[in-house]
């Protein structure tokens, strides 16, 4: 995915997980619904630090006038250009949900659903009242387990309704790497309530303390559903214990973008002989899935860990385990008493956000994550015209086009393994705007006056829809994201890129503007997802989608030199204080970033070419040649302030590299910024040694 990692987008989507939001104050005065969205422009002169010399820090000289001026608003843990156009996006919707909320006549059945499943959300008045109640069924469920042998029918329905993998691990659906058109059920690592494994594992005096704190905020929830602090005490060091064992077998963020590592088939058989304590056949009955026998289990390790746990664990721990995974899971929809101490350790104490968001950001928040595509429905009739998404296409076949002849011009790759390159590339399916075909949401039922229960039921609808997707013939034409986001991704199993509607607006794709910006934004982030299919990670599926080694020897050793490079370079870069860039884990992103912007010049030098006046015209806009506005116009998707306790965690978590090195270490890897701008050798954004991958 490019720009945004989901973490960064307020880790406020709620598909198959629990939720991530919190409740807030009521609206301020100034928030009101939009009717329109606000113009930005798709390179803005005042968002630029002119005093900056562009050989020096680039990224300061594009973006520092924004970073002065974007100070990190205090409901947030990052503030950037991406982030600004999902908030105006929210208010757009916010606007459409508010008014089919008060709306009773005329709505459509998908109308119906959105407009009251807003309404309940921002019945804060109803949701306190309810205090701890919507707790009460799944704890009870828990209660009654008369022993370890009744887990796989708890687990099932705890996973069900609020958690596809917070509780113990993983269960859901995925395409088969080995044959692209199977799905299959995957069985995967998870429940743990920190962000990532090294949490767990690392000494260091800051985690140390970030696991004080958890535990206290841990035993902080047990007394808010009834224990005493003593034994509220005891209850957060045992699942402390239970979290840290499973993060020690779990596979690091680096090695997960290894498919080879998570790539494990088995049989039930199999599956059961690494989790002797654990029924499997239970399991599957009851997540609706019985006589399943092909599996792909992503870290064997883990569940053999977990059915250690199980052996080593009485059955009291394995209920408060449990137990505060529903707490956790569940407190952003529940009354004040829970949220708050919710928020305060994974927003506050975790990335340093200051308040609350406003509630009207988080129920449009939530309407997104469970009914995205009704909601889409409603954003592109009034946001995504046909000739928007024309033109997107147009310049997504030049990126494509530029992309065959940079492969072709390639000297280090042979003809053989160019030819598979070509299928590749030429079978990639582009997905512009929103999907051919509505999703269904006939089965999930939402009530006006049920706010957490239509969480709760919206969570099981998707985890149904996900599980009844095994054994069925695979729906290419599937969306991973919703219309309304401000995101895009590849996908190496379905080989297509995705550009939503909520992307593809100003100033990220901006119509009104000339086309050196246009190119150096839009074109490079479609460049980006495109070289994605040709990355460390994406590199080993065939045009099928198959993971498969299509390359020679030789080839993919002069892949793998090239990319060490980039990880060599970006491995300098600090983060934070004395925290570098885990450029193993960035590696993907960072060669997309270069990839796509040399992408994104190709396409833009062939559209000048098909436009001979305009080619020739060398006017000053804004002080700036063509060729410094492309330079300029892709920096400043990237201008953003970040908090240092939340840099802290996309440092461990985030694939992505900050803002600040994803222009300025890819610029200096270009001549043509060199030659834009004047550089002279041995300035800072002028490299000695230059990287290069595609």
């Amino acid at each position: 995915m490019h720009h945004l990692s989901s973490i960064a987008f307020a880790g406020a989507l709620l598909c198959t997980g629990g939720v991530a939001s919190a409740q807030t104050p009521q609206t301020t005065q100034t928030e009101r619904p939009a009717t329109t969205f606000p113009y930005t422009p798709g390179l803005d002169v005042t968002a630029m630090d002119k005093n900056a010399d562009p050989c020096v820090d680039f990224y300061q000289y594009a973006c520092g006038g924004w970073m002065k001026n974007n100070p990190v608003p205090a409901d947030q843990a990052r503030w950037s250009v991406y982030s600004k156009l999902a908030q105006d996006n929210q208010r757009y919707l916010w606007g459409i949900l508010d008014g089919l909320a008060k709306q009773r006549d005329g709505r459509s059945a998908t109308q119906q659903k959105i407009g009251d499943y807003f309404g309940a959300c921002m019945d804060e008045g109803a949701i306190a009242k309810r205090g701890a109640e919507p707790l009460t069924p799944f704890l009870n469920q828990i209660d009654g387990m008369a022993s370890t042998r009744e887990l796989p029918r708890v687990l099932a329905a705890l996973q069900l309704a609020l958690s596809s993998e917070d509780f113990f691990f993983g269960f859901s659906s995925n395409q088969d790497f080995g044959d692209s058109t199977r799905v299959i059920a995957f069985a995967s690592g998870g429940g743990l309530g920190l962000p990532d494994r090294d949490y767990y594992l690392k000494s260091d005096k800051r985690s140390k303390e970030i696991r004080a704190k958890y535990e206290a905020h841990v035993a902080t929830m047990f007394g808010l559903v009834g224990e005493a602090p003593a034994a509220a005490k005891r209850s957060a060091a045992t699942v402390l214990r239970i979290e840290t064992a499973l993060a020690q077998a779990s596979l690091t963020r680096v090695d997960k973008r290894d498919p080879y590592k998570l790539f494990n088939k088995t049989s039930l058989k199999g599956l059961q002989a690494m989790t002797p304590g654990f029924d499997w056949k239970t399991y599957l009955a009851a997540v609706g899935q019985p006589g399943l026998d092909t599996f792909n289990v992503t870290e064997p390790k883990f569940f053999k860990a977990f059915g250690k746990q199980l052996r080593s664990n009485d059955l009291a721990a394995i209920k408060t385990y449990l137990r505060w995974h529903v707490l956790e899971a569940m407190a952003p929809a529940l009354a004040p008493q829970f949220d708050q101490p919710h928020f305060a350790f994974f927003s506050q104490t975790l990335r340093g956000v200051e308040k609350q968001p406003p509630r009207w950001k988080r129920c449009v928040q939530l309407v997104d994550g469970q009914l995205g595509e009704a909601l889409g429905q409603e954003f592109v009739s009034r946001a995504f015209s046909p000739e928007l998404k024309a033109k997107s296409l147009h310049m997504t076949r030049q990126v494509e086009e530029a992309m065959a002849k940079d492969i072709e011009s390639l000297n280090w790759m042979s003809p053989e393994t160019k030819k598979r390159a070509r299928e590749k590339l030429d079978a990639i399916v582009n997905k512009i705007g929103y999907p051919d075909t509505w999703r269904d949401y006939s089965a999930y039922r939402v009530r006006s006056d049920d706010f957490t229960g239509n969480v709760v039921r919206g969570t099981g609808f998707e985890n149904r829809r996900q599980l009844a997707k095994i054994g069925k013939p695979l729906d290419r034409s599937e969306w991973l994201m919703t219309p309304p986001t401000v995101n895009a991704y590849f996908n190496p199993q379905m080989n297509d890129i995705n550009f939503p509607a909520g992307v593809l607006q100003p100033p990220l794709f901006d119509p009104k503007m000339d086309d050196a910006p246009g190119y150096g934004n839009t074109g490079g982030t479609i460049g980006h997802e495109l070289t994605h299919a040709f990355d460390d990670e994406g590199r080993q599926f065939d045009a099928k989608g198959n993971l498969k080694d299509w390359w020679t020897k030789k080839d993919g050793k002069e892949f793998t030199e090239r990319a060490a490079c980039i990880v060599d370079q970006y491995a300098k870069y600090t983060v934070v204080d004395d925290v570098k860039i885990n450029s193993k884990l960035t590696l993907g992103e960072d060669v997309a970033d270069l990839g796509g912007l040399i992408l994104g010049w190709m396409a833009w030098k062939t559209q000048m070419a098909s436009m001979p006046q305009q080619a020739q015209d060398k006017t000053l806009r804004d002080g700036l040649t063509p060729e410094q506005r492309f330079f300029v116009g892709y920096a400043q998707w990237a201008c953003e302030n970040d908090r240092p306790e939340n840099l802290r965690v996309t440092a461990v978590t985030d694939p992505h590299s900050p803002g600040k090195y994803r222009v300025n270490g890819v610029v200096i890897n270009m001549p043509e910024f060199e030659k834009a701008f004047a550089c002279k050798p041995g300035q800072p954004m002028a490299a000695v040694k230059r990287c290069r991958v595609w």
